[in-house]
């Protein structure tokens, strides 16, 4: 059986650091916010992520079968309800609701 003393001090130790890991990003964000490459990418970032993410899902889909009907569709609606409302939450919803309805009723294999 290991020593009191040794599990107090493990169990402090383990304390620290695990503490010390959830504040080192805390720590590190406070410069970061002053710099202006961060406002730059943050202003950027996510519509090249969205742009990333749409040629990521849409590269396997064969355009000549009927089943890519189904994606084509909820992109359109996705990017038209995005430029009519400028809601964020409302185009994935509206795209997502067009793309499950399609694939599961009209598309479906």
């Amino acid at each position: 059986m290991p020593d009191t003393t040794y599990l107090v001090a493990a169990v402090l130790i383990s304390a620290a650091v695990t503490w010390a890991l959830r504040a080192l990003p805390f720590a590190a964000l406070a410069p970061l916010r002053a710099s202006g490459t961060v406002q730059y990418l943050s202003t950027r970032m996510p519509a090249g992520l969205m742009v990333i993410l749409v040629v990521y899902c849409l590269r396997d889909l064969p355009l000549t079968h009927a089943r890519a009907a189904a994606p084509l569709a909820a992109l359109t609606v996705t990017v038209g309800l995005h430029l009519w409302r400028r809601n964020a939450l409302l185009s994935i919803l509206g795209g997502t609701a067009v793309h499950v309805a399609l694939a599961s009723t009209v598309f479906a294999r």
